[in-house]
């Protein structure tokens, strides 16, 4: 019999669930998203978002569940994200979790969702520990030394916006649809960086920080000086330009984490991209460039895998299973659950 764990995703805007095998074979991976229930706000609306999930997760559960071949009874352990992320959605989809669980008296698994990101590269590539991670996404953007499963040295992280919440808000600053990355892409493509200028955020700075509030606003000032003139070769240039300062941003402070690792001696052979901004196209090859660049392989899950997905978390109930990190039912979702607990403790360095 296959040993495989469902996997519940509803963090944010997507309601998920899928069925991993201990194989690393997905059965099944059901996403749907919540685009035109935010699409009128502009970003997503932690109301709408949690009644959405509440509306939909049994349907998605039961077709991902249809979609393995695999019974309720025959899983090896239900895993649900239980946190960071809109507490409204944690709350139903680590519910709904628990609630499978104890019918079928399986193990349960409350997953922290910044984890799912940083193991996909494990579930896709088979990759071993340790490696160094980027992690960019919506609501996330962080450097990460990955030591094993629940072992995680936190490099850097924004010190105020993250990456795609940028991206969203430059998006909306230039009149383009939500979600703002795979918009801002499309416009770019038709765009000339070199045509506007605009900062590079701590471009050199030491450590691995990131910064995104100021080239928002650098963005919203442009958009501002020509916003009676403002035509769409005008937007695909500044949307082109923001996302080159974002490219060489990441570089910049990724090339640090680099360097920090190897000043400390520490083997490392890996450099892994996850999260929704892994997607970008840009930000990937040149991320993929300064890997060769350092002798580092470059790994990143496809692109259907680095937004939230159902089967990010299942895996992760796997790799816990295994090694006998289950929860119980009194596991209380949160909204603030850093990898690294000791993260704000670190120096500058990000040496412990």
């Amino acid at each position: 019999m296959t040993h495989a764990v469902l996997g519940i995703e509803t963090s944010c805007d997507e309601t998920s669930a899928s069925v991993v095998a201990n194989d690393r074979k997905i059965l099944s991976n059901v996403v749907l998203s919540q685009l035109n229930e935010h699409r009128l706000y502009g970003g997503v609306v932690p109301e709408v978002a949690a009644r959405a999930h509440i509306n939909h997760l049994d349907a998605i559960v039961t077709r991902a569940m249809i979609e393995s071949g695999i019974k309720f009874g025959d899983l090896a352990g239900v895993a649900a994200t239980g946190g960071p992320g809109l507490i409204g959605g944690v709350l139903v989809g680590s519910t709904f979790g628990k609630a499978i669980a104890t019918a079928h008296c399986k193990p349960f698994i409350a997953v922290n969702h910044l984890e799912g990101h940083a193991l996909t590269a494990r579930l896709t590539d088979a990759i071993d520990f340790p490696y160094l991670l980027l992690l960019v996404s919506g609501g996330h953007c962080q450097l990460l030394f990955v030591k094993g499963v629940g072992l995680y040295r936190r490099l850097g992280t924004t010190i105020d916006d993250a990456v795609g919440e940028a991206f969203d808000k430059t998006a909306k600053l230039l009149g383009l649809e939500y979600p703002g990355g795979p918009a801002v892409e499309y416009a770019a493509a038709f765009g000339d960086c070199s045509n506007v200028k605009l900062p590079r955020p701590m471009l050199g700075k030491p450590g691995c920080d990131f910064s995104f509030s100021g080239l928002k606003t650098a963005v919203r000032r442009h958009v501002n000086r020509l916003k009676d003139i403002l035509n769409a070769q005008m937007v695909a240039d500044i949307a082109a330009a923001f996302q080159q300062a974002v490219s060489e941003s990441l570089v910049d402070r990724t090339k640090q984490a680099i360097d920090i690792l190897e000043i400390e001696k520490i083997n490392n052979q890996l450099l892994v991209m996850s999260g929704g901004v892994a997607a970008n196209q840009t930000i990937r090859s040149a991320i993929a460039d300064l890997a060769k660049v350092r002798g580092l392989q470059f790994v990143a899950p496809s692109m259907t895998l680095c937004g939230d997905n159902g089967a990010m978390i299942a895996w992760v109930g796997l790799e816990r299973l295994r090694l006998g990190l289950i929860d119980g039912m009194s596991f209380r979702p949160r909204s603030r659950w850093p990898l690294d607990p000791y993260a704000n403790l670190s120096s500058k360095t990000g040496k412990l």
